[in-house]
């Protein structure tokens, strides 16, 4: 367990290097990770929901090099090699998909984002904008094959949310572990709870929870 948070009159940071200080001094145990990582890589794209959509299917359970290079075949062939062409894709038959590396489940899961975008039942960037991060997050796992760690990854990456913690991602379960030097991975329920005093932040904290696993391993590696 991570000691009490201490009792801290701290100002509103005015950026995201502030954020990092915050998180710095609220968990003193997270101080190491975050200044060797810097400020958290947090940056909100331009993506629309169904580009941002079909991009995290994609990556679902796969590698990143592996994933990077089935969803450039799939904005190749039904794209113009950056966003994906939304009727092409809703057309595109299940054999065309799976040959851009993509499984039955995913080819499914694209076509329906594609389809549900073009007629109106995903709601744009813009839209999305004006909800809270609840109503996102049911707005999005409507779409076949998308699940809250998904509609967490748009609202952390695409969106820009500065207060997602994505409880079942077991590199944020792996994280918390070697920070707080536990013998095992919380549970969901135990980290929600942790997460609490990481709050309006905890976007940062479940990032910097990540860089704590890559520096471990980099330990480990050299």
């Amino acid at each position: 367990m991570f000691p009490d948070a201490p009792s801290l009159d701290l100002p509103a940071p005015a950026d995201i290097a502030d954020v990092a200080d915050v998180l710095a001094r609220l968990d003193p145990r997270l101080a190491p990770v975050i200044a060797a990582a810097g400020p958290p890589d947090l940056g909100e794209s331009t993506d629309e929901t169904a580009t941002a959509l079909v991009r995290s299917v994609v990556y679902q359970q796969l590698s990143g090099r592996a994933a990077a290079t089935i969803h450039g075949r799939v904005l190749a062939a039904f794209g113009d090699g950056a966003t994906p062409d939304l009727p092409a894709l809703a057309a595109a038959t299940d054999d065309a998909l799976r040959a851009c590396g993509l499984s039955r489940a995913k080819a499914l899961a694209v076509r329906d984002v594609a389809e549900r975008a073009l007629d109106g039942r995903l709601p744009g960037r813009a839209a999305l904008t004006r909800l809270s991060d609840a109503e996102i997050e049911t707005a999005l796992v409507a779409v076949r094959g998308v699940g809250p760690w998904t509609a967490q990854m748009v609202m952390m990456f695409t969106l820009g949310r500065p207060d997602v913690w994505p409880v079942a991602d077991l590199g944020v379960q792996e994280g918390y572990r070697l920070v707080s030097g536990a013998d095992v991975r919380p549970t969901p329920a135990a980290l929600a709870a942790e997460g609490e005093r990481y709050r309006p932040f905890r976007s940062a904290a479940a990032w910097y929870l990540w860089r704590a696993v890559d520096q471990h391993r980099e330990r480990a590696a050299a």
